[in-house]
Parts: structure tokens; sequence; C-alpha cells
């Protein structure tokens, strides 16, 4: 046994961040290490985050977490992807759905076939070719692997939920793993004098908590990370100008759509979230172009249902922490960094930023290079999603709107520059590293905002005509098939995990 070993864990905290890393280190690390989250009821979470990526599903079979449960406990909805309405122009839309587009042929990825199929006026659009996009539009889900003994697989899947719910069950599930919780508020972090480190948490009912390791996800505040540590955020306005967000729920109106909805509004955008109990809304701004009374005035004239509440104002800044981990405190959530939830990544980057604590997981020697690599791989996911979500607002052809026209004139990060590059001339997509997102995800993104390739690849064309029009026809067909076949989200919903609160 290392005598160094970290014995104690102190997270500052609670919401779905503090929650899912005391859950996944006490699954993991079990009874050789105490973990106790500090927590006060009267500060509150941001908790506006309810649509998820696949990734959640690693985490909740990791900790063991029924899927079927967890939806009825949090009145969750399946999501199959996100609907983007008028963000290339108005009146335009499309769709950034989870899961394969089309098939690979040969050393050739699919939208080489597909590009030359757009030699032809009358050329399926592209999402024909994708399971979940089918799916999504005709309201339907099932679980299947794949169509048959075809190649083609079956939907790729997320979730809508209320995250508050989904907190409190996380919470049951650590405490169930013996997870303390102390509930207070605290008023001092005692630094080490030797070396900076910190030393203990004083709270305001005099309790003094120590800890070896500290992880801070009191969100925005970055109460440890900042306050104390002095490490501050990167700024990235530069590309990511939005900084003011609106949350209500509504009334739940009509069938529930297996995807989220990102409408574009005249300075920013809509989310709309559909739960079974409620859907949820929210307005991201920019409020030099926008103030509040107007973006709460179209808030609430966009809604589906009748509002369930006035709606909250939330002041941000995107960027990330300059070093999430910093001496024996690591940052995670929003207290490492934030990224609007355009493409839903927030509770992944929690995910992830636990995952790889897990793997680096140190010594009470906290070993620099070990801090260096956490550091480093934090900071790159965090900046390869940034570029991904600069690219649904530099991509515009809108100039109706003095916003959209700033947003067209974005500089572009030299990454992204360069991937816009690559595909505008080959029509070739190059996965950077562990990046999140996967080249069909970019592919439908920049497809989407109008970005076209002035060639494909001349392999796609040795294919004769006749099989060309053969593969295609058949990835339609089987997709198209396989959607009639699946029931309809509501009656999946109905069948599977219908909400038990109701």
């Amino acid at each position: 046994m290392n005598p160094l070993s970290i014995r104690r864990v102190v997270i500052v905290g609670g919401g779905t961040a503090g929650w899912l890393s005391a859950s996944v280190l006490g699954r993991a690390m079990g009874p050789n290490l105490e973990v106790r989250v500090v927590d006060s009821d009267a500060i509150g979470t941001v908790g506006v985050g309810e649509a998820t990526i696949p990734q959640i599903r690693n985490v909740n079979r990791f900790l063991g977490i029924d899927e079927d449960a967890m939806l009825r406990a949090t009145g969750g909805t399946i999501k199959l992807a996100i609907e983007f309405n008028d963000w290339l122009r108005i009146g335009h839309s499309y769709m950034h759905a989870f899961g394969d587009v089309g098939l690979p042929l040969g050393p050739l990825p699919f939208q080489h076939y597909w590009l030359r199929s757009c030699d032809d006026p009358a050329a399926a659009d592209l999402w024909t070719y994708s399971m979940n996009a089918v799916a999504a539009r005709a309201h339907r889900m099932a679980r299947i692997d794949r169509v048959g003994n075809s190649p083609v697989a079956g939907p790729k899947y997320a979730f809508h939920f209320d995250a508050a719910r989904y907190g409190r069950m996380l919470r049951e599930f650590a405490e169930r793993l013996g997870v303390r919780r102390t509930e207070g508020r605290i008023v001092d972090v005692q630094l080490r004098g030797t070396d900076g480190f910190i030393d203990a948490l004083q709270l305001e009912s005099g309790e003094r908590i120590e800890g070896d390791l500290f992880i801070d996800c009191s969100g925005f505040r970055g109460l440890l990370i900042e306050q104390a540590l002095g490490c501050e955020l990167e700024d990235w306005r530069q590309w990511l100008p939005c900084d003011s967000a609106l949350a209500v729920q509504s009334v739940t109106q009509g069938p529930l759509r297996p995807f989220t909805q990102a409408n574009a509004r005249p300075a920013g955008w809509q989310w709309r979230i559909p739960l079974q109990h409620r859907t949820g809304n929210g307005h991201v701004y920019c409020s030099e172009y926008m103030s509040d009374d107007e973006a709460a005035s179209l808030l609430l004239a966009n809604l589906d249902g009748q509002a369930l509440g006035e709606p909250r104002l939330i002041r941000f800044r995107s960027g990330v922490r300059r070093q999430p981990w910093v001496r024996n405190c690591v940052a995670i959530g929003l207290a490492a960094g934030f990224l609007e939830p355009l493409e839903s990544t927030a509770i992944h980057l929690v995910q992830s930023g636990i995952s790889r604590l897990l793997a680096l997981f140190p010594d009470r020697g906290f070993d620099p290079a070990v801090i260096e690599e956490y550091n480093r791989k934090v900071r790159e996911e965090y900046t390869q999603v940034r570029d991904f979500l600069v690219l649904h607002y530099r991509a515009t052809q809108r100039n109706d709107m003095p916003f959209w026209r700033s947003c067209a004139a974005l500089p572009a990060p030299d990454a992204l520059a360069h991937k816009l590059a690559i595909f505008e001339a080959t029509g070739q997509i190059f996965r950077e590293g562990e990046e999140l997102f996967t080249e069909q995800s970019w592919l439908q993104v920049m497809i989407g905002q109008g970005i076209r390739p002035r060639r494909h690849h001349p392999l796609a064309d040795n294919l004769p005509a006749e099989q060309f029009g053969e593969f295609l026809g058949n990835i339609r067909s089987l997709i198209r098939g396989a959607v009639e076949r699946m029931p309809s989200h509501d009656r999946f919903i109905a069948e599977h995990c219908a909400d038990s609160t109701q």
C-alpha cells in the first residue's frame, strides 16, 4: 500500500457535477476512499441542462443504473438528434443526428459517394442515409442493434431528462455507496503556508473539513479554483459572443419529439427540450444586441405551451480555466469552464473530467507531470468542442440581423480554419485524437450550414453507375423499412419508461 495514497476526497457543490463525481469515485474506488460532498441547499444550482449526448449511457452503465428506471424517475424522453432551424438562413432546417450517416465502401467514407450523387439535381437528402434522422423526423424509436443481417446500425441515442431529478438520483446512489454529505456554507478556504495547497474548508457552523484532494463543483463561482487559488478563466468571447440565457419551463404540448430543437433568434438561439412532465426552454443571446426584457418577451412568445413561471436569468462567459487542476484541487463542470448548451455537452464534460481524474488519480505527492497531462487533455477537449460550436455561428448566410452579420465575420480558430479548408478542398474530414465529435457530426453540421466541398475523392467515381445507384438505394431502403416498423416515440415511452410521478 502506498503510504502517500489519497484517503479523503472533498467535493464542493452538489448538483449533477458534484453527485456524478461522487458516484463515479465511490463506485470505482470503493471503501478505500472517503468521499464527502459539502453542499448547501441555500445556494442551489444552475440546473438548466436537460439534454445529453450518447456518452451518458456509458457512465450510467458503469454505475449500474437501469436505463428505463432512470427515465421513469426523471420524466425523461429519448434524444436522437438536434434540429437546427433558421441557422443557415430563415426557413432552412437540418439535423445533427447521432450515429452513422450511410456506410463506408472500401477505403472511402460515405460522404464521397453522397457528394458524387449530388451531381444529379434529384439526389437524395444527406439525412435520408441517417437512421437517427429518419426516425427523429417520423417521431419513432426502438432499441435495435442493427437492421437484420445488414451492416446498417440501429439508432444511437441519448436522453432528455429533468436534471434536478437526475442529480437527486445520483445523490441517493452515492450515499448508498457510503459517500457522506455535509450541509453548510463555506466561509473560508484554508491554505497550507508551506506550498499553498488546500488544507481545509471552514464552514459557517464552525466545522472544519480536511481533505487530501478537493474537487470544485461550485459552478460559475469557482469557489476553490478561482476564489481561493486564483486560477482565471480564459475568455473565449471573441469566438462565442453570447453571454446571457433565460430559462423557463412550459406545459408539454402534443407528441413528444425524440429530438432537441435549437431555433435561431435575432441575437442568439432558443432551446426546446421535451420531457414527459414539462418542456424545458431557454433563450441564449448576446446582451450587446438584445436587452434582457426583449429576450424574455421573445422567449415567452415562442413557447409551445403555457409558461410554468417567470424566466430565470443566467449570465455567463464562455471559456475554460487556464489550469483546471491546480495543486490539490480539480475543477469539474461549470467550475472548470463553460460552453453554451448548443450541442448538449455540459454533462458529458463533467463525465469526461471525472473519468480523466480517475485515470490519472494521484497520490499525495501530486506529481506535476500528472497534473500537466490532465490539464492538457481537458483544455484540448474544451477547445475542440468550442471549435464545433463556432462552426454553427460562423458558417451562416444570414445577413438580416446585426448579430448574425457579426457572427459571419467571426475569426475562425486555427484548428477550425484548417478543418474547413481541408473539407472544402477535398471532402475529407479528419478527427483529431480523442475528439468528442465524430466525422459524421462534422459532416452534418458543415453540410447543414451550407459548406460544400469543391470535389469528392476520385475513387468514388470508380463504382459503376448501376452498382452506385444500388448501393445508395439499399441504404435508404433498409433505413426506411426499419423506421416504418418502429413504434412511435410516445408509445415507446408509455411501454418502457412512463414517468412514475405522473
